[in-house]
C-alpha cells in the first residue's frame, strides 16, 4: 500500500499571487485549509491562503509547485473508516470475482450515484455497491466477491 494518498492536483493559476485551483480535489476541505500540510513533488508544503471559487478550492502554498503536480497527504493522516466503509483508492485495482470463482475484472474507479455508488471494472462492467451485489471486500487478499446474477452483463 502507498504511504501517501492524492487529495488533489495543482490546477490553473488563480490570480497573480501564486494561488491555484485544486483539480480533482478531495471532498474533505481540511486538506485545503490554511495551515494544512501537504506533500507536493515529494516535499512538504503548507497551505498559506485558501478560498473557494466556482465551488472549487483555491489555495496558495508556501512554495511554488508546477501545474499538474499531485497534492498528497500521508495515509496515516486520513480519518479512520467505519466498519464496511472504504476509501475509493483502496478499492481501485482490486480483482472482482463472481460467487462461482469467475474473474469479472479489476476495479478502475468507483462512480458516485444518487442511490448508491457503483464499481466500474476494466471490462466495462458496472456493479452496484449494495449488499445484494457485493458480498465481501477483502483488502488484504486484494479481491471483491460479488453475488450470483451480477457477473453476467447479458
Amino acid at each position: 500500500m502507498a504511504d501517501r494518498v492524492a487529495v488533489g492536483r495543482v490546477g490553473r493559476p488563480h490570480g497573480l499571487d501564486g494561488s491555484f485551483v485544486v483539480e480533482d480535489a478531495s471532498d474533505d476541505d481540511r486538506w485545503f485549509a490554511v495551515g494544512a500540510r501537504l506533500v507536493a513533488a515529494g516535499e512538504d508544503a503548507e497551505v498559506v491562503a485558501a478560498k473557494r471559487a466556482g465551488g472549487r478550492p483555491v489555495v496558495k502554498l508556501d512554495r511554488e509547485v508546477a501545474r499538474g503536480t499531485p497534492l498528497e497527504v500521508d495515509r496515516a493522516a486520513l480519518p479512520p473508516t467505519a466498519e464496511d466503509e472504504y476509501y475509493v483508492f483502496e478499492l481501485v485495482g482490486l480483482e472482482v470475482v463472481g460467487d462461482g470463482g469467475d474473474v469479472l475484472g479489476r476495479v478502475v474507479t468507483v462512480e458516485a450515484g444518487v442511490a448508491n455508488d457503483a464499481l466500474e471494472l476494466d471490462t466495462g462492467l458496472l456493479l452496484p455497491m449494495v449488499e445484494d451485489c457485493v458480498r465481501d471486500i477483502d483488502l488484504e487478499a486484494g479481491r471483491i466477491l460479488v453475488a450470483p446474477g451480477f457477473s453476467n452483463p447479458d
